[in-house]
């Protein structure tokens, strides 16, 4: 068996727009397992579906910019 690796998969960039003083404590968590430190900070990560169901629930906070 071979096993998949992360090279071939694309990158989705990612931006925290909305801060998260008022936002539930799971959803703090959410951005900063995406690895968020700052408000208007660009990351960049590998598009995986664990990704996108991490933004796709803080969908108020962050955008995907291209």
């Amino acid at each position: 068996m071979t096993k998949k690796t992360d090279s071939g998969a694309g990158k989705i960039h990612l931006k925290w727009v909305r801060s998260a003083i008022c936002a539930p404590s799971k959803q703090k968590l959410v951005i900063k397992g995406l690895g968020f430190t700052r408000l208007n900070q660009v990351i960049e990560r590998p598009d995986t579906a664990a990704i996108r169901g991490m933004v796709a629930k803080v969908p108020h906070l962050v955008e995907i910019v291209q």
